[in-house]
């Protein structure tokens, strides 16, 4: 009988192992995109990692006769918890051979990190930030994740639901949408963007460089007052904001980050940029920052996929046209650039706006995801 111990990373050695881990469950898989160990490496750094200004976490490997076969984090995000009363461990880079039971050993061991803290619900899995890697994939195993996106085997869902796991909320839907053919769901909007355009009330701006802090405070209150009605609303930290935005600031084209503007105020947001996960499957997890990556590579191979991570508009202007229009604008500003395909993901199934919205622009289902919460105590 196979010897499964759980041991936690508290050195640069084990670091190494339990970031490298991945290309062990991964290795021969065409779909998989390897991420850059560099990035990944500061995230987990208690010096370096933005989740460590408002939470804790600790690492661990699962090993079977000494050999690893498993990863996992257990994290409490105190400032959430503190913000939004709950009693909340989350989990992440949650990796595990095909065994149940060292899949099973990473949770127990997870289960006894929270029950010490007094946490009374687990939930993810979330990778120290809750748009990365977010949840395990269910549908959608014939292509390539879009950036910030996951790709999970198959039994990872089953094996969290074999230990009392249930869905924490609506899965997550990933979208697409042909920019150089579209569909007539989308030439059927026409009519009504004329309306919208011809009223002229709505404005669409790019960002300004020269207010950087002020473009994140913009963006976070966007993120907070448009995603209050989603169940499992979780507030949104400026430190949060930041970290997700700053990363692709040096790779996005300020033209396909898009403001709209209406009453003096903005009231929606919607930023592309370039699919790096179109680059990133290529390199193996190459250990060069960005800059250099787009200089080496994206020359010979650019990104023809273009990445909107976010569809924010203020609930007062639901049903106004404010969506359809900043849809309209990207995508024609993308078949000007030379785009093939607009990815959107991921938006939740239970948001009663989004996904009608991309359905109605000619958008296809193409992946989903789900996430999973159980009680801390079996009782």
């Amino acid at each position: 009988m196979a010897e499964i111990t759980i041991a936690a990373v508290n050195d640069r050695r084990t670091r190494r192992r339990f970031l490298t881990f991945p290309w062990k469950i991964y290795a021969g898989d065409p779909l998989w995109v390897p991420p850059l160990l560099p990035e990944r490496a500061r995230r987990i750094d208690p010096g370096r990692g933005t989740f460590f200004k408002r939470g804790t976490a600790e690492l661990f490997i699962a090993y079977r006769d000494g050999v690893p076969a498993g990863t996992i984090c257990a994290a409490e995000d105190t400032a959430l918890n503190r913000r939004s009363g709950r009693q909340e461990c989350i989990f992440g880079f949650f990796e595990s051979i095909e065994d149940p039971e060292v899949a099973g050993a990473l949770i127990e061991r997870v289960l006894l990190w929270a029950g010490k803290r007094g946490l009374k619900t687990l939930a993810g899995p979330f990778n120290l930030d809750y748009e990365d890697g977010y949840g395990v994939l269910i549908e959608g195993r014939d292509k390539p994740p879009a950036m910030l996106c996951g790709h999970t085997p198959a039994y990872y869902s089953t094996y969290l639901e074999n230990l009392g796991f249930v869905p924490l909320r609506g899965d997550a839907l990933a979208y697409e949408i042909d920019v150089d053919r579209p569909g007539p769901e989308f030439l059927r909007t026409e009519r009504l963007l004329d309306r919208v355009r011809r009223r002229g009330w709505i404005t669409i701006r790019t960002p300004d460089p020269r207010r950087w802090q002020q473009e994140v405070d913009v963006v976070q209150d966007l993120l907070n007052r448009s995603t209050t009605h989603l169940p499992d609303y979780r507030p949104w930290e400026r430190e949060a904001v930041q970290s997700l935005i700053e990363p692709f600031a040096a790779i996005a084209d300020p033209e396909l980050v898009l403001f709209a503007e209406a009453d003096g105020r903005t009231i929606g947001w919607f930023p592309g940029v370039p699919d790096v996960n179109e680059t990133l499957i290529h390199l193996n997890g190459l250990r060069y920052p960005w800059d250099r990556i787009r200089g080496l590579y994206w020359r010979r191979r650019p990104p023809r996929t273009l990445a909107v991570k976010s569809v924010l508009v203020l609930p007062e202007y639901w049903g106004s046209g404010v969506a359809l229009l900043l849809f309209h604008e990207m995508r024609t500003r993308a078949a000007a650039k030379g785009y093939r395909r607009v990815d959107l993901s991921l938006t939740s199934a239970d948001n009663p706006y989004t996904p009608g919205l991309a359905e109605r622009m000619g958008a296809r289902l193409y992946k989903r995801y789900r996430i999973y919460s159980r009680p801390v105590s079996a009782a």
